[in-house]
């Protein structure tokens, strides 16, 4: 999947993907896969694909939804929350160390 937003190009085929998750099964409306992405440049990015009920969901008319996809920009707070409510504990440790303290 590639967007341009905001005059920059975010692909998940030159990005690094940190952690997947998905929800559901391909029959379950409300059903979505998804990647955090981090870009060469060091921006990251959530990419994913869902069903009509899901937060993918495109309108297609009057009360009516399908299936889509998107990529939507993080900055990097908002990435290393996704990886801390997401048990991502490796990415965190190699991407985001230097903010990481002992407890």
């Amino acid at each position: 999947m590639k967007r341009i937003i905001d005059g920059r190009r975010y692909s998940t085929e030159t990005a690094t993907e940190l952690l997947h998750r998905s929800y559901g099964y391909g029959g379950d409306f409300a059903h979505y896969d998804e990647g955090l992405y981090r870009t060469k440049r060091g921006a990251y990015f959530v990419a994913g694909t869902g069903g009509p009920a899901s937060h993918y969901a495109e309108s297609t008319g009057q009360n009516w939804t399908s299936g889509g996809s998107g990529i939507r920009v993080l900055t990097t707070s908002e990435a290393q929350q996704w990886l801390e409510a997401e048990g991502g504990e490796e990415a965190l440790e190699e991407y985001f160390s230097d903010s990481i303290e002992d407890g």
